[in-house]
C-alpha cells in the first residue's frame, strides 16, 4: 500500500488487488446476451438518446497519453445522471417476473399501457438514495404509473431534494447517513403491502434487484465501447468510481467478459471519506470491511460506507488496483473537465462523476505519483476512458468550485 501527497494534509492512497480470486459466479450477469436484453429496453424509450462520449484531443496531449475518452452521463433522460438506467431496468424486471413475461416483451409503450397497469396493479417502490438514484426511481415510477418513497441522508442538499419530489415521489431528509437510510427504506418496504425495495447495494437475502440495476449499469458502458469501436479504438485503462460498488462491478464486469483474454487495466476510485472497497483491499483476505460515520464527502454520490456483495466478487476478480482520494482530486476533475484546453469540449462533471479526471491529471503530471503511473503502465500509448456520471446535479456548489 502507497500513499502520495496532493496536498500538506491531504493523501491519495492506493492499494494493488491481492485479494484471492473466486470462481466468479456473478460475471455471467454483465455478459453481452444480458447487455444487448438491456441496451433494447433503454432504446424502447421516447427520452433515450445515446449520451455522448467526449474525446478530449487537447487534454490527452497535455497530460501525456495516446487518448482521453469520457463519457457524459449529464445528457441522460434529461435527468443529468446515468442512475435512472438501473432503477427503471429493476423495476420493470420486477413488472415482467409479476406478471409472468420476459423483460424483452415489456418495451416502454407495454409498461406505460392500462392493459399492464390492469395485470400488474399498485406497487410502491421504496429506496434510499444522495439525490440521483431516487431521482431516476421517482421518474421510473412516474412514467409507469406507480408510487416512490425516497428517504435521503443527512446532508442532503436542497436542489437534489426538490428534483426528487418534483417526479411526484414522496421524499424525506433523514438525520442518518445512507447506509442507515437503506436499512430504513428497506424495512418500510417490507412493512408495506405490494412494498418493493430498489437499490443497488445487495445483501444476502436481497440480490436479484441489485443484480438488474448493474445490468441496466451497463447501457453506458457498451454504447462507450461502441463508439470506441467505431474509431477502430479499444481502452487500456478504465477508471471507475465507486460508492457501494454497483456502478463498479457493472462496467467491470462488461469489459472483464468483452475481453477476457486482453482485459484492460482496471482501476477502482473511491471518496476518501467513504473508501469500504479500498479498506477491504487492504487487508487482502477477501473480506468486506464497512466504513461508518457521517461519511463527509463533496462526493455525495460515493457516499457510501457498505459494498454491494455481488459487485465485491466481481471486483475481487478482475480490477488492477483500489485508489482512495480526498475532495481535492475531484474538485480538480471538476475544473479540468468545465474549463477544459482549448479545442476540446467542455464536459459538465459533478462532484461524483470528476474524481477519474482528477486522478489521471494528478497522475500523470505529479512526479510523486511515480509508482502508481508505473504500476498501470501509464504512457503515451494509453487509450483511457472515464466514465463522468453526473453533470451539475448541485448547481450552486458546482459553481461555487468552479469559480472560487
Amino acid at each position: 500500500m502507497n500513499e502520495i501527497g496532493v496536498k500538506s494534509l491531504e493523501k491519495i492512497r492506493w492499494v494493488k488487488n491481492e485479494m484471492p480470486k473466486t470462481e466468479d459466479p456473478y460475471l455471467y450477469l454483465m455478459d453481452k446476451a444480458n447487455m444487448e436484453k438491456a441496451r433494447a429496453f433503454h432504446k424502447s424509450f421516447p427520452q433515450y438518446n445515446e449520451t455522448p462520449l467526449a474525446k478530449l484531443d487537447h487534454m490527452a496531449h497535455y497530460l501525456g497519453v495516446k487518448n482521453l475518452f469520457v463519457k457524459d452521463e449529464s445528457y441522460r433522460f434529461g435527468l443529468n445522471a446515468f442512475k435512472v438506467l438501473g432503477g427503471s431496468f429493476a423495476m420493470a424486471n420486477y413488472i415482467a417476473e409479476r406478471t409472468g413475461k420476459d423483460i424483452s416483451e415489456l418495451d416502454y409503450e407495454t409498461l406505460t399501457s392500462d392493459e399492464l397497469k390492469e395485470a400488474f396493479g399498485q406497487a410502491t417502490f421504496y429506496t434510499a438514495t444522495d439525490g440521483n438514484h431516487g431521482r431516476g426511481v421517482a421518474w421510473a415510477a412516474n412514467k409507469l404509473r406507480q408510487k416512490a418513497v425516497v428517504l435521503m441522508p443527512k446532508g442532503s442538499t436542497q436542489t437534489r431534494f426538490n428534483n426528487i419530489k418534483k417526479e411526484g415521489a414522496d421524499v424525506t431528509i433523514e438525520d442518518v447517513n445512507y447506509d442507515e437510510c437503506v436499512r430504513k427504506a428497506n424495512a418500510l418496504a417490507e412493512s408495506t403491502k405490494n412494498g418493493v425495495m430498489v437499490q443497488d447495494t445487495a445483501w444476502q437475502g436481497y440480490e436479484k434487484i441489485p443484480a438488474w440495476i448493474m445490468q441496466g449499469y451497463g447501457t453506458m458502458a457498451s454504447e462507450a465501447d461502441e463508439k470506441m469501436k467505431a474509431s477502430s479504438k479499444r481502452p487500456t485503462h478504465v477508471f471507475i468510481q465507486a460508492g457501494v460498488g454497483s456502478l463498479a462491478g457493472a462496467v467491470i464486469g462488461y469489459y472483464a467478459n468483452l475481453y477476457p483474454e486482453n482485459p484492460p487495466k482496471m482501476i477502482v476510485v473511491e471518496a476518501q471519506a467513504a473508501d469500504c472497497l479500498y479498506q477491504s483491499a487492504k487487508q487482502k483476505d477477501g473480506k468486506i470491511r464497512f466504513v461508518d460515520g457521517d461519511l463527509d464527502t463533496i462526493m455525495a454520490g460515493l457516499a457510501c460506507g457498505e459494498p454491494n456483495t455481488i459487485s465485491f466478487d466481481i471486483l475481487k476478480n478482475h480490477v488492477d488496483a483500489f485508489v482512495s482520494c480526498p475532495d481535492s482530486v475531484s474538485e480538480k476533475g471538476m475544473r479540468m473537465l468545465g474549463a477544459p484546453i482549448k479545442g476540446d469540449g467542455q464536459v459538465v462533471s459533478g462532484e461524483s462523476g470528476a474524481v477519474g479526471m482528477g486522478l489521471i491529471a494528478s497522475l500523470m503530471k505529479d512526479p510523486e505519483y511515480k509508482d502508481l503511473k508505473e504500476y498501470l503502465a501509464l504512457d503515451n500509448d494509453s487509450e483511457i476512458v472515464l466514465f463522468s456520471t453526473e453533470g451539475d446535479t448541485d448547481p450552486d456548489n458546482y459553481k461555487h468550485i468552479l469559480w472560487r
